[in-house]
């Protein structure tokens, strides 16, 4: 009986760790598709990511939320702006859930609910939530990181189009400084 148990949890062990490697992989290849701008070929990457983490970690798991944040970015390139809400909302729903969710995940889910705002012309929501990127961002990695840096840069595009050049260029300018402290 003993070595059946032992069998079983070797094989379920087996089976997360391939289930993770196939997560990390369906994922990179949609990262790989959305930053060459191919986000109609993103979203079958990004939902079977999404599947293989519903199978290998349960339905509210923090890991979920990077594969609805990439088809999140998928179906905003693709201006798909209600499926692309609707996979934010599930993101902030795990993320509100998660009482030990990372920095960094926060400030991903706010970079991208930032940019779905901004892309609905909803301004103001957007640079709510670009400034969260920004302080989740910083507590993650530091005020000087480049990682940081992009949220400076969105919300310095967010008051260009609304035609308030002194703060959008002084963003820009704090993009650049933080560009060469790297």
């Amino acid at each position: 009986m003993q070595s059946y148990l032992f069998t079983r949890n070797v094989k379920q062990k087996e089976q997360r760790t391939k289930g993770k490697h196939l997560v990390d992989l369906t994922h990179k290849v949609a990262q790989k598709f959305v930053f060459e701008g191919k986000h109609k070929e993103a979203i079958p990457a990004a939902l079977h990511s999404l599947r293989f983490s519903i199978d290998t970690c349960g339905p509210d798991s923090v890991e979920l939320v990077p594969a609805y944040l990439i088809l999140a970015e998928a179906s905003t390139g693709l201006g798909h702006l209600t499926q692309a809400e609707e996979y934010l909302s599930q993101a902030q729903w795990i993320v509100l859930k998660t009482s030990d969710c990372s920095n960094g995940i926060q400030s991903k889910l706010h970079r991208n609910l930032g940019l779905l705002y901004a892309a609905k012309g909803n301004f103001e929501e957007s640079l709510y939530h670009l400034a969260t990127d920004i302080y989740f961002a910083s507590c993650a990695f530091g005020t000087h990181d480049i990682s940081t840096s992009g949220g400076y840069f969105h919300m310095a595009n967010v008051f260009f189009r609304q035609n308030k050049m002194d703060i959008a260029d002084s963003l820009y300018t704090e993009v650049s400084s933080t560009s060469k402290c790297i």
